[in-house]
């Protein structure tokens, strides 16, 4: 009896052994895939980051001050905390992706990779963006004493292209990533810009009245009109 009771000890260890190495199989070959998506997001951020930053640095080039307070109490105190958190978010699993393991949810490889087609995506239609905006890039809602009303390139078609490429690209590293609280989070900062697009749109009428109101009638808010 003695014997039999050994075995089964043995056994029991033989079985734990081996779901451990498979277990830790298992982790190494996701660390392995995460280590992929990892290099693909920081060569994305390094191509596109340079670009984004000239257009932002040529835009301030008169160095005038703009009152974000025009976006509202609420927008204010909620549009770029949660987006600051996302970054770090994001810089967290570029730097290391255990960091934001607790968060992570099983996505297949195949949904991953389509995120990475949509970030292409989002990149190109940011990059299409920016260089249609020229020196009319803001980050709020209020424009500079020169701002121009651009109605050429993607705002042939949208009044807010730059949104949708960050809708884009906010789904997309999420996806890419495979979690949770930057889904979450890039849904919030979405959410906000969109309730902040009204505020917007009615600084942009009272700036170039009748001309926006017509600009308005012939596209779409974030999508073409049929």
């Amino acid at each position: 009896m003695a014997a039999d009771q050994q075995t089964r000890v043995q056994g029991l260890r033989i079985a734990y052994d081996s779901f451990s190495m498979a277990g830790r199989r298992d982790l190494h070959h996701i660390m392995q895939i995460d280590d992929v998506f990892r290099v693909i997001l920081i060569i994305g951020f390094t191509a596109v980051f340079p670009i984004a930053l000239y257009h932002r640095l040529k835009s301030q080039a008169s160095k005038e001050k703009l009152n974000r307070r025009e976006e509202g109490l609420f927008i204010l105190l909620t549009l770029r905390p949660v987006a600051l958190f996302r970054m770090l978010g994001i810089l967290a699993y570029l730097i290391n992706p255990a960091w934001m393991a607790w968060s992570s949810v099983p996505l297949p490889l195949w949904i991953r990779w389509c995120g990475v087609g949509l970030g292409v995506t989002a990149a190109t239609l940011l990059i299409y963006v920016l260089r249609s905006l020229g020196t009319n890039l803001t980050d709020t809602v209020v424009t500079r004493a020169r701002h121009t009303l651009v109605t050429t390139g993607p705002y042939r078609w949208v009044r807010h292209p730059f949104y949708m490429a960050t809708a884009l690209a906010v789904t997309a590293d999420s996806i890419v990533i495979a979690n949770w609280f930057l889904a979450l989070t890039g849904a919030a900062v979405v959410g906000l810009i969109i309730l902040r697009t009204r505020t917007e749109e009615e600084k942009l009428v009272d700036r170039f009245g009748g001309e926006y109101k017509e600009y308005m009638e012939r596209t779409g808010r974030f999508f073409p009109r049929p």
